[in-house]
C-alpha cells in the first residue's frame, strides 16, 4: 500500500526546507517535522522592539554561488550589508580580519612590504611542522595577532588550550595587505530585509508541518507515514549512539534591550581576550541600518555541551573524525534515508553551502 507521504522531512532548517520545498515542485508530497516550537532552524529570526533579531547568533549571507544567489533572491529581497567586525582587546580595538588597518594598529606600519616584514619575522619562531593549533596559528599570521586576536577567543571558542587543540583546525588565516574590512571575498552578500523567516516561510509554503515533535522519540511511527526520510539531525543520535557519542560545542545567548539607539556601532564585535567570559556581541539592529529609538544586543557564551543541548559546532578532531566515518558507513547502508545539514553531516556550514547541498541531494534523488 502506497504510503501517505513520499518524504518526511526531520528538520526544518535550510536543509530541509529547500528539499521540501524542491521536492513539492516535482509533485511529492511531504511531512516536515520540527523538535523546535518554530521553524527555520539557526536562522530563525524574532522582533524586539522592531528589531530583527538573529536568535542563534549572527546569520550573514555568502557566497559565490550565482545560482544560490539567484535562488535565495528569489525568495527574499537582499540588503546591501557587508560583513566588517571588529575586535576588541581588552578595549583595543582592530579591524578583521586580519588586513592593513590591523597592522598599521599593532605596529603603526603604513605599507603592505612593512606588514609583510613584521609577519615574517615573527612566523620565524615556530620551526618544524606545527605540533598544535597555537604553532599552526603563529606560523601562519606571527605571535603579535596570535597573542591579541587568535588565541583567547579560540580557547573560549573550544573550550581548552591552544595547545591541545589540533594544529589542522586552522588550516589557513586570512591575511589580506590592504586596506579592506569587509570579511567575506565572496561577491554577494546581504541579508534579506525581513529576515530570515520570510525565506523558509516561502520554502515551506502548501507543505504540512508539525512543531514541538521529537522524531526519534516515536521513529517507527512516522517512517509508516512516508516513503523516504530526509533526516537532519544529528547523526549519532539517529543510531542511538551505538558506536560512541560525538562532540560538539554548544552556545548559550544572553539577549538584552538597551534604551539606547546604538551600543556598540557596529553589527559584530568579537571580544579576543580569554579573561571576558562571552567571545562577541551583536547589535541586531546593525544588520539592517536600523533607526530604532532602541536597540538590541546579545551575547554570545560558548558552552559546554550535553545531551538535550543545541548542538552548533562539531569537534572535527581525528578522534570525532573517525567515529563520524563508523556513522556515515551506517548512514550509507540506509536505503530509504537521505542524511543532509551540518548535523547529519557532521560538518560546519555556511549558508549557500547548505543550499547547493540540498539542491544537489534533490538532483541526485530525482536523477537530474
Amino acid at each position: 500500500m502506497r504510503k501517505k507521504y513520499d518524504y518526511l522531512i526531520v528538520g526544518s532548517g535550510l536543509f530541509g526546507s529547500v528539499f521540501a520545498h524542491e521536492a513539492t515542485l516535482r509533485g511529492k508530497k511531504c511531512l516536515v517535522l520540527e523538535r523546535r516550537d518554530h521553524v527555520g532552524g539557526n536562522i530563525y529570526c524574532e522582533e524586539i522592539e522592531g528589531v530583527t533579531v538573529h536568535r542563534y547568533g549572527a546569520h550573514i549571507f555568502h557566497t559565490a554561488n550565482r545560482r544560490v544567489w539567484k535562488y535565495v533572491n528569489d525568495l527574499a529581497e537582499f540588503n546591501r550589508f557587508t560583513n566588517s567586525p571588529i575586535a576588541n582587546y581588552k578595549g583595543e580595538i582592530y579591524n578583521m580580519p586580519f588586513n592593513m588597518n590591523t597592522f598599521s594598529k599593532l605596529w603603526g606600519v603604513v605599507t603592505p612590504d612593512e606588514a609583510r616584514e613584521k609577519i615574517e619575522a615573527q612566523r620565524g619562531v615556530v620551526t618544524g611542522e606545527p605540533k598544535n593549533l597555537e604553532e599552526q596559528a603563529i606560523r601562519l599570521v606571527g605571535t603579535d595577532i596570535y597573542a591579541k586576536l587568535i588565541k583567547g577567543y579560540t580557547e573560549k571558542q573550544w573550550g581548552r588550550p591552544c595547545t591541545e587543540l589540533p594544529a589542522f583546525i586552522i588550516k589557513r588565516l586570512p591575511v589580506r595587505y590592504t586596506y579592506d574590512n569587509n570579511y567575506f571575498n565572496d561577491p554577494y552578500q546581504g541579508i534579506p530585509v525581513n529576515g530570515y523567516n520570510e525565506i523558509i516561510d516561502k520554502l515551506l509554503d502548501g507543505i504540512e508541518v508539525r512543531t514541538d515533535v521529537d522524531y526519534l522519540a516515536n521513529r517507527a511511527a512516522y517512517d509508516a507515514l512516508a516513503e523516504k526520510v530526509v533526516y537532519t539531525g544529528t547523526i549519532d543520535s539517529y543510531f542511538d549512539y551505538k558506536c560512541g557519542e560525538l562532540e560538539y560545542r554548544s552556545l548559550r545567548f544572553e539577549t538584552e534591550v538597551l534604551d539606547t539607539p546604538n551600543y556598540q556601532g557596529v553589527a559584530v564585535v568579537n571580544y579576543t581576550d580569554r579573561e571576558t567570559p562571552y567571545t562577541r556581541i551583536i547589535e541586531h539592529k546593525h544588520f539592517a541600518f536600523g533607526q530604532q529609538e532602541k536597540t538590541v544586543i546579545t551575547r554570545e557564551y560558548p558552552a559546554v555541551w550535553q545531551q538535550g543541548m543545541e548542538a552548533y559546532y562539531p569537534v572535527n578532531n581525528e578522534k570525532n573524525s573517525a567515529l563520524y566515518q563508523q556513522y556515515k558507513a551506517l548512514a550509507d547502508a540506509e536505503p530509504n534515508v537521505i542524511f543532509g545539514g551540518r548535523l547529519a553531516e557532521y560538518k560546519y556550514y555556511d549558508m549557500d553551502k547548505v543550499i547547493e547541498a540540498a539542491l544537489s541531494a534533490v538532483e541526485k534523488e530525482f536523477a537530474e
